[in-house]
This record gives C-alpha cells, structure tokens and sequence, in this order.
C-alpha cells in the first residue's frame, strides 16, 4: 500500500480539498476553502498546512463566530452542497465558534469546524487558553461543542483522522443528519507525521441521494389526499434545499392545494403563484392560517413544524385533522403522529403528481384560496403606500428595499422583528431570494449570513436588512466584505456597501434608530484594505 508521510494538519488539508459531491449528475467540489483566526494551538499545524495549499482558500474573518455564520450562510445558498470549514485557536476562539455550530445544527446546515486542542500527551499542561478541571484530565473547552454538533470527535493520534474524516463527511453530505461537525485538534498532534494511505488523497466523490418514497405508503398518502375537502400544504426549507420548487409548483397547479410557506421554505413558490397563501403560522398571513386553521389534511413537505410555524400546535384545529410528512429525517416524518413517508421532497412530489393524476379540490375551496390572496395583496400594497414619521415604518422600508431589488436578488435577515414583517411582506420572486436564520433566530448573524450569501453567487444582489441590536454586536464582517470584494447592499443600519476598489477608501452609510435618539445619516470612513492571501 503506498502511503504519504505527512503531518496530521497536512493531511486534513489535503483531504478537505479532495471531496467532491454529486446529485443529479452535477459534481460539486464541497469545501470552498477555510475561514478563521489563527491564533495558539492552531497557527503551527493547521495554519502551516493552509499556507502550503494556496489552492485551498484561506480567508481571514473578523469573528469566529462570524467565520461559522459565513459559512452557513454560503452552504445554505449552495442547497447545502458546498460549504467551508472554520479553524480557530483553542480558547475563545473556539468558544466564539459555538453560537454558529448551535445555529448550523439547528438549521441542519453543513459547516465544519476546527478548533485547535490543549496538548494531547499533556506534558506541558495547563497551557495557554486551557481550561483546567478537577475531576478529569481529558475534557476542554471544546467539549462545549458536543451537544450543538451533529458529529464530534477529538484527534488524540494522527492516524485516527483516517477514520474521523471519513464519518465526518458522511455526517455533512447526508440530507438527513447534516449540521455542525467539530473536529477538536490538539495543537501537538496537529504537528505529528505518519505514514497516511495515499488513497485518503484521492479525489472523493460524495454522492447526494434522493430517496425515493415507499410505495405503500405513498399509495396511502395519495387516498388520504383524495378524501380530504381542505387539504393545504406547508412548505418547509426542505423543498429548497430538495430543488424541488418546480414540482411543486405544478403540484399545487394541477391538485389546486394551497400552500402556506414557513421561514425557512419561503421561496418555495413565486410569491404570485395562484396556490401560494404566503407565510405560515405566528408570523402568518391571515389567509394561510385561516386555511391552516380549517384544514383537514396537512401535507408538510420538509418542515421540521417548529413552534412559529404551528402556532405552538394551535394552528391546526380541525379536531379530524390528520398529517402527512414528506421528509428525508424520521424525526420530522413522524411529527404530529403523522403518515411518515420519508423520501425527497422533489422525488416524493414527482410520484405523488402521477398518482394524483384525475385529483382537484372543489370550486368552492379555490374561490377561498383566491379571496384570500385577492385581500392579502391589497393589505400588502396599503402597507407599502403607508406614510409615517420620520421614522419611517418597517413595512414602508420593506417595501422601498423590494421595489428596489431585483427577481433574482436576496434578502437576508435573523432576529428582532424584521422577521415576522419580512415573513409576510417580501415578495420572493425566485427561489432562494429569501434567506431568513430563524431557526435560532441569531442576533449578529445578517452581515455575516450575507457575506456567505454573496459569496455562494455573486451575481445576486445581497440586502441585508438588520436590527440595531444585531448590527451592534456583530458589524465587525463588513470590514472582511470590503476586504474580499463582495458588495452588500443594507437596509436599516446598514443602508450601502460598496465594492473595495484599489487604492481608494470604502463609505459605508448607516442609520442607527433606537428608542433614545434618532441621529440623522451617519458616514463612516474606512481606509484602504489589503487583502491578504
């Protein structure tokens, strides 16, 4: 067997930038690169290995934790088909990185995180940034990973990275499990050689299954769908990440059911689809939820029905009313003692639209489902027309930001209460125009979401519309967005930022609105950048 002698930092680079994945034919290179701060227990390993592979992009970010938020923010663009990983130091430059594995796993987004380790042979302990305990010699700050992280495991000895890659890329390119997987590497075995297989180098290609529905239980899916007088759909991110947006669409077309969207699947049909109530559940349209409300037959296509989305099991009070879950995890297939069928949402719509082929829900149900859309563009439209103060509501800046933006282009928010607005006021017009972290709901993710947006396609205009609360605590990635060239347009705090050119300045222009002042427009002058490679 032919084998590389290489340190253990070594060899991580070069498998990282060896894996590819493929769905549908279409073969994608999965690590765009790496994001972090270096810093002790990280910059002689696994910072040495980056700098002798310049093709595998080294990017320096401002926040670890914004490092974590730009990397989610890029593989749920990509339909979490790519991604980056995210090295830091051992101490707060690990635990910086936490708050970002909490939201990835929570959003079931592949990042994959490094933190540098204390030593593993201990025998120079405590060191630098370590914790120390009582009780066991074998714990660290990292340890603080484990319960936000889909996969863990801590390098101890160079050979176990062989086996350790191997299970974390299986965890990061399965539609069901994937979230955040943190490898903890202890800063002296980073820097141990041996022998590795020179087949863990090879090019490794990944592939990404649609699992197909079964047949049984797609059969009774199809009669519970032909009983039922008020059937609606609630469309979750799965549909999205699926690239099922199409099929549902001539779905919706040809059985007539509504659809009601959640955060993350909002998108899934053309904010003028005639099927398309628009949001779903606390943040809702009236119509959505009043469908919801009388419904009796929910077909959830990838939702994980989080508390906003069912009203905290509310939503649905039809006492007859029954669930089928079309979902590739068990855990949201089962949800609400529903019919599971566990499949791809793209497949699983392309079967059901072929058996379904002579359904249609009655006159009376889409005369409902016109009304209500009919009343909701009205509302929306005398929200937009609105004038008030200064300042200005939150639903006239929604809509001034939407008449600006293009079909093509993006927004992206997280927290406060420009969520619940956007969530029933923004128009998306393309899938993946809407980009909302609202499964934590993480206050400082915006600019850095943004950033791994523009990043994931550059020729969609990126608005990033953010609360003071977010925009104060974590502001800090514009800086790595001038660094790195990527224009961001904002709304709120952030009004415009524009593209570094050489040699000269960036202005980026802001507002900041609280309850104790309302200061006129703020310029604030940052001086030229060098982008370091």
């Amino acid at each position: 067997m032919k084998t590389r002698r290489l340190t253990m930092a070594q060899a991580l680079v070069l498998f990282l930038k060896n894996q590819f994945v493929e769905r549908d034919g279409e073969e994608t290179r999965f690590f765009a690169g790496a994001w972090g701060i270096f810093g002790h227990g990280c910059i002689a390993g696994v910072g040495q290995a980056l700098q002798q592979n310049p093709d595998f992009r080294y990017y320096l970010c401002r926040n670890e934790q914004g490092a974590v938020h730009i990397a989610a923010g890029f593989a749920k663009a990509s339909n979490r088909l790519r991604t980056f990983a995210c090295v830091s130091s051992i101490g707060p430059g690990a635990t910086n990185m936490v708050t970002g594995a909490a939201a990835a796993t929570i959003n079931r987004i592949p990042v994959l995180l490094l933190p540098g380790d204390i030593f593993a042979r201990r025998n120079v302990a405590p060191v630098l940034q370590q914790l120390e305990s009582e009780s066991t010699q074998d714990v660290s700050v990292n340890d603080c990973f484990r319960p936000v992280s889909k996969f863990w495991d801590r390098i101890n000895r160079p050979e176990q990275l062989v086996f350790s890659v191997m299970e974390a890329m299986r965890v990061l390119t399965s539609p069901a499990q994937t979230g955040a997987v943190t490898l903890a590497l202890p800063q002296d075995v980073q820097a141990e050689a041996w022998d590795y297989p020179a087949e863990l180098f090879e090019k490794r290609v990944w592939h990404i299954p649609r699992m197909p529905p079964e047949k049984e239980v797609l059969q009774r899916a199809a009669e519970w769908i032909r009983m039922a007088k008020r059937p609606i759909i609630v469309a979750g991110g799965g549909v999205l990440y699926s690239e099922a947006t199409e099929v549902l669409a001539r779905f919706a077309e040809k059985t007539g059911i509504p659809a009601g969207e959640t955060q993350a699947g909002k998108g899934s049909l053309p904010f003028d689809h005639p099927q398309n109530l628009g949001a779903i559940g606390v943040t809702g349209t009236p119509g959505a939820n009043i469908a919801a409300r009388e419904a009796d037959l929910i077909i959830g296509i990838g939702t994980r029905y989080s508390d906003f989305t069912t009203a905290s099991k509310t939503a649905f009070q039809d006492p007859e009313v029954r669930f089928i879950n079309i979902n590739v995890a068990d855990i949201d297939a089962f949800k609400h003692s529903a019919l599971p069928l566990v499949a791809d949402a793209r497949t699983a719509l392309e079967k059901l639209t072929e058996t379904l082929s002579s359904y249609r829900i009655s006159d009376e149900y889409g005369e409902d489902i016109s009304k209500h859309r009919q009343l909701w563009q009205e509302e929306s439209l005398r929200i937009f027309s609105t004038r008030h103060g200064p300042p200005v509501s939150q639903g006239e800046v929604i809509g001034a930001v939407l008449k600006a933006s293009r079909p093509q282009d993006v927004v992206v928010c997280a927290a406060g209460a420009l969520p619940g607005d956007l969530h029933k006021l923004w128009e998306t017009r393309r899938a993946g125009g809407y980009h909302l972290e609202y499964g934590y709901s993480c206050m400082g993710y915006e600019i850095a979401g943004g950033l791994g947006v523009k990043m994931a396609d550059p020729s969609r205009e990126v608005y990033v519309m953010v609360g003071d609360g977010s925009f104060l605590m974590m502001s800090s990635e514009i800086v790595t967005s001038i660094q790195e060239g990527f224009k961001l347009r904002g709304s709120g705090p952030i009004t415009s930022v524009g593209t570094r050119k050489p040699d000269s300045s960036m202005v980026v222009h802001c507002r900041l609105i609280s309850p104790l002042s309302h200061r006129p427009w703020a310029r604030i002058q940052f001086a030229p950048i060098t982008t370091l490679n």
